[in-house]
C-alpha cells in the first residue's frame, strides 16, 4: 500500500478536522470579500470623519452593514450545504435574526444560513421520489417558502437573541483583554496557527465577525490586524534573504513581494516549516506588532483581504497611518531581529528550500511511514512523491487543478506558474484554480501544499494528488511538466 492511502493518525486527522471547520466559516466570509471591501471603502470615505464626507453617499453604510452583508454570508452558507436552494433559505433564516437583533449579525448568520439548509436538505431527502409527477415545483417553491417563514420567526425569536448576547459576551472579552493589555498574547495562539493553514479560519472565521461589529460601532477594530499584519512575515524573509542559504535565499527575495504586495501570507510558511524554531520569530512579532497597535490606537475600517500592505493603507481610517506603519515595521523589525539571530546561530544544511521542507514535513506526517519515507528521501525526492501516487499518462490528463485554502492567493500563483510552463513546452492541459471545498470531480491532477493534501483527497479521492512546499519553485512542476511531454 502507498504510503498516501495509509489511515491517518488520530493527529493529522484532527488537524484536518480543524482545518476542515474553519474552512467552513471561513468560506461563507472570503467570497463575499468584494462586498466587504466596498463597504469599508464607503466607510472610510464618506462617514463624518472619512476622507470626503457625504451624507447622501453615507446613508449606504448602515443598510449594507445591517442587510446586505449579513444576507450574503446566511445565502452563501446555504448554498455550500444545499445548492441554490439551501442559499434562498439561509438567506430568509438569516432575515429572521437580523430583524430580531439590534447588531449587525454577522455570527448569527453564520449560524442561520448553514442550519436552514441543513434542515431543507434533510426535508428534500425525506420526500425524494415520493412526489406524484408534474407536482415537483409545487412541493419545491412550497416547501421552501414554508419552512423558510418558519425558520425565520423561530430565528426571530430565538436565534437573534442568543446570537446578540454571545456577541456581547465575546466584545466584552476582546475589550478586557484590550484594557488589561493581554490583546498581543492572541498572537502565541495565531502565529502557529497560521503556520498550519489556519489563516483564513482564524482571520475570516474568528476574528473578522467580531472585528466587524467593532467597527460598525466605533469605526475601526484593531481585531482586523491581528491574523494579517505582513510584518512577522516579512520580517522573516528579509531575514532569509542576508542569512539563508541554497534556495531558501535565493527564492526569498521574490517572496517578500508576493508576501508583502501580494498579501498572500502563505508564501512564508514553507520558509518556517523548514526550521521551526523560527516560529518565534513570526511570535515576536506578531506580539510586539500588536502591541503597537494597541498603544498608538490603530484599527482597520474592514478585513485587509488579501494581508498585504495596500489592502492595509486602503482600509486604514483617516489619520491612522502612522499608528498602522508602526505595527507593520515594529512586527519586521523584531521578527528579522530574532529570525536573523536564529539562522546565524543555528546550523543550516546546503540544501534546497522544497527538500528541508519536504523532510520535515514528511517527519511530521504519521500518516507516512516515517522508515520507509525517509529512507527513500535521502536518496531521491522526486522518487519518493512517484511512490506515493498512482501516475496518470498524458491520455489521462486533462485538466489539472491548483487548490488552496482559500481558491484564491497561493492557488491562483501557483496555477499561473505552471500554466505558463505547460504553454512554453507545448502541453495542452488546462490548469486552473480552486479552492479545496471546489475542486472539480473532473480534476486529472490535484497540487496543494503538503499541509492541505489530505482534505483535497477527501473531496477529489480519484484524483492523482501532488505535493509540493514552494509556489514560486517546485521541482514537482518540471517532472511534471517532463512526464506530460514524455508521454505525448
Amino acid at each position: 500500500m502507498s504510503t498516501l492511502d495509509a489511515k491517518p493518525s488520530s493527529k493529522g486527522g484532527t488537524r484536518v478536522a480543524v482545518q476542515r471547520f474553519g474552512r467552513f466559516l471561513s468560506g461563507m466570509v472570503m467570497p463575499n470579500m468584494g462586498a466587504f471591501i466596498a463597504w469599508g471603502l464607503i466607510t472610510a470615505l464618506f462617514i463624518p470623519t472619512g476622507w470626503f464626507p457625504n451624507e447622501g453617499f453615507a446613508q449606504l453604510v448602515d443598510p449594507m452593514k445591517n442587510y446586505l452583508l449579513p444576507l450574503l454570508i446566511g445565502y452563501t452558507g446555504g448554498t455550500m450545504i444545499h445548492g441554490q436552494r439551501g442559499g434562498v433559505i439561509g438567506a430568509i433564516m438569516t432575515m429572521g435574526v437580523i430583524v430580531g437583533a439590534d447588531i449587525p449579525m454577522f455570527l448569527g448568520a453564520m449560524v442561520a444560513g448553514p442550519l436552514a439548509a441543513w434542515i431543507l436538505k434533510k426535508f428534500d431527502k425525506a420526500i425524494e421520489g415520493k412526489v406524484r409527477s408534474g407536482f415537483e415545483m409545487l412541493v419545491n417553491n412550497f416547501s421552501a417558502g414554508i419552512i423558510g417563514a418558519i425558520l425565520a420567526l423561530l430565528a426571530h425569536v430565538a436565534i437573534g437573541p442568543v446570537v446578540q448576547m454571545i456577541s456581547q459576551v465575546l466584545s466584552a472579552g476582546v475589550q478586557f483583554l484590550v484594557n488589561a493589555g493581554l490583546l498581543p498574547l492572541v498572537n502565541l495562539i495565531i502565529e502557529p496557527g497560521k503556520v498550519l493553514f489556519l489563516n483564513n479560519a482564524l482571520n475570516h472565521g474568528v476574528l473578522s465577525p467580531i472585528a466587524l461589529e467593532e467597527a460598525a460601532r466605533t469605526g475601526k477594530s484593531v481585531l482586523f490586524m491581528l491574523e494579517s499584519n505582513p510584518g512577522p512575515g516579512l520580517g522573516i524573509l528579509l531575514a532569509y534573504c542576508l542569512f539563508g542559504k541554497g534556495s531558501a535565499k535565493s527564492s526569498a527575495p521574490g517572496a517578500v513581494i508576493i508576501h508583502f504586495f501580494g498579501g498572500i501570507h502563505e508564501i512564508y510558511f514553507p520558509y518556517i516549516l523548514m526550521k521551526p524554531i523560527l516560529i518565534l520569530a513570526a511570535i515576536a512579532g506578531g506580539v510586539v506588532g500588536t502591541f503597537c497597535f494597541m498603544l498608538t490606537g490603530a484599527g482597520l475600517v474592514a478585513a485587509p483581504s488579501p494581508g498585504s500592505i495596500i489592502a492595509y493603507f486602503l482600509m486604514t481610517p483617516k489619520g491612522g497611518y502612522l499608528p498602522m506603519l508602526s505595527g507593520v515595521i515594529a512586527a519586521a523589525v523584531v521578527s528579522f531581529a530574532v529570525a536573523a539571530v536564529l539562522l546565524k546561530t543555528g546550523k543550516q544544511q546546503e540544501e534546497g528550500l522544497e527538500e528541508a521542507a519536504s523532510r520535515l514535513k514528511d517527519m511530521k506526517n504519521q500518516s507516512k511511514s516515517a522508515s520507509a519515507n525517509a529512507t527513500v528521501m535521502e536518496d531521491n525526492h522526486e522518487s519518493d512523491h512517484a511512490a506515493d501516487r498512482t501516475l496518470k499518462d498524458k491520455s489521462e490528463v486533462n485538466k489539472i487543478v491548483f487548490s488552496c485554502d482559500a481558491g484564491m492567493g497561493s492557488s491562483a500563483m501557483g496555477a499561473s506558474i505552471l500554466r505558463k510552463k505547460m504553454k512554453q513546452a507545448g502541453v495542452g492541459v488546462t490548469v486552473t484554480n480552486t479552492a479545496i471545498s471546489e475542486i472539480p470531480q473532473d480534476a486529472d491532477i490535484v497540487i496543494t501544499q503538503k499541509t492541505l493534501t489530505d482534505r483535497a483527497k477527501t473531496v477529489a479521492p480519484k484524483a492523482e494528488h501532488i505535493s509540493i512546499d514552494n509556489f514560486l519553485k517546485s521541482p514537482e512542476y518540471e517532472a511534471l511538466v517532463e512526464r506530460l511531454k514524455s508521454d505525448s
